[in-house]
């Protein structure tokens, strides 16, 4: 089971995104630094490798630096 707030990879595609909520039997994923939300079946979610998670988590901090 995903954890809200985790990164993970859609197998499907190869996108990484952060668990923002679980609903209708769909992980609910959004983009690192921002973006259009999307669903993922929870079978086609995995962790993301360490250096995509640490390169998602740079694009959060960089995004929020930019707000005014």
């Amino acid at each position: 089971m995903s954890v809200i707030g985790e990164y993970v990879v859609d197998v499907r595609d190869g996108r990484v995104g952060q668990v923002m909520a679980t609903e209708g039997g769909c992980v609910q994923l959004r983009p690192p630094g921002g973006g259009v939300e999307w669903d993922c079946p929870p079978e086609s979610v995995a962790p993301a490798p360490v250096s995509e998670e640490l390169r998602a988590r740079v694009r959060e901090v960089n995004r929020e630096g930019r707000l005014p």
